[in-house]
């Protein structure tokens, strides 16, 4: 498939998002199982800002992917069917309420910030689920038709959004920085696996289909000459990436290096004694490693038209 970057920017920006707020929203509930409030405002006000900055980056960059931006809303009209309209759906309703998060917190109501959260984190929650199931319902794109899907885009949301939150505290809130180190290393590692055996199992996928059955001709050898298409096509541009397998290779141990490694070696020292330095430069590193990772994830995707379209003369 052709990655489009306003969609890669989209799942990889709001991810963080989503990860952040609730990076913060737990804190916000081990708080309140002690009784006590000890969040720091500045470090509170931080994070929901932040938050919604990055789901409100990738909603900006989701409009460059549309043909006719002015009817963005319609897209909601099909939530009884379609995973899109529920995401296009779910979407507004975390910003909206992680929005309200913050502001009961800056007016001091605490106990109203728990239940505006709660909801704000199953609104996350199932914005996870409907932005992984857009792609894990397409039964035909073999490497996306697995429960990995799903549980990657959570897992990889978390990661990153729990680096943010690692970052934003050891400057804003120390008293949280190394749980928050701690808990960025575990869902990294967690992410890392679960990719990891995504990519394993995608290694081992077989076309269901041939240039034979494509064509619906039964003979042992079939050799391709041209593709139909002098100048390229709407298939030929959009269900293809056209990258050379050697770029695909670089990308694909690009971002298990800089979305994996390197930010779990930093989280690592981050726990050490120079938490600010090394915690403050994990989140970068990891999402910059994961717009590699989403990338690779539509590269990867094989088209069954590509039987067709992808030879060229």
């Amino acid at each position: 498939m052709h990655p489009a970057w306003s969609v890669v920017l989209l799942t990889t920006l709001l991810g963080a998002g989503q990860g952040l707020f609730l990076a913060l929203y737990g804190a916000d509930l081990y708080d309140a199982a002690r009784g006590r409030a000890s969040l720091a405002p500045l470090f509170v006000a931080a994070a929901v800002l932040g938050s919604l900055a990055l789901a409100g980056a990738g909603l900006a960059a989701s409009f460059f992917h549309l043909g006719r931006p002015e009817r963005a809303w319609r897209s909601a009209a099909m939530w009884r069917t379609s995973w899109l309209s529920r995401e296009v759906i779910a979407l507004p309703l975390f910003m909206a309420l992680a929005a309200g998060y913050g502001l009961a917190h800056w007016l001091g109501m605490l106990q109203g910030a728990l239940v505006v959260g709660a909801a704000a984190a199953l609104a996350a929650l199932a914005l996870y689920v409907c932005t992984g199931m857009i792609y894990a319902c397409i039964k035909f794109l073999q490497e996306w038709a697995s429960p990995l899907t799903v549980v990657n885009f959570l897992l990889l949301g978390c990661a990153s959004g729990l680096s943010a939150a690692a970052a934003l505290s050891a400057w804003l809130d120390p008293e949280f920085a190394r749980a928050y180190a701690i808990a960025a290393l575990a869902a990294t590692l967690a992410a890392a696996a679960t990719r990891g055996t995504a990519l394993v199992r995608n290694a081992r996928l077989r076309p269901r289909s041939t240039p034979q059955t494509a064509i619906g001709i039964k003979h042992p050898r079939i050799e391709q000459k041209a593709q139909g298409a002098m100048g390229g096509s709407f298939n030929t541009h959009e269900f293809f990436h056209g990258a050379s397998r050697a770029r695909l290779e670089t990308m694909k141990w690009g971002f298990v290096a800089a979305g994996f490694l390197l930010p779990a070696m930093l989280l690592a020292a981050a726990l050490g004694s120079a938490l600010p330095a090394f915690a403050a430069a994990a989140f970068p590193v990891q999402l910059a490693g994961l717009l590699a990772e989403r990338w690779y994830f539509f590269a990867e995707a094989q088209h069954p038209q590509n039987l067709y379209y992808q030879s060229t003369s």
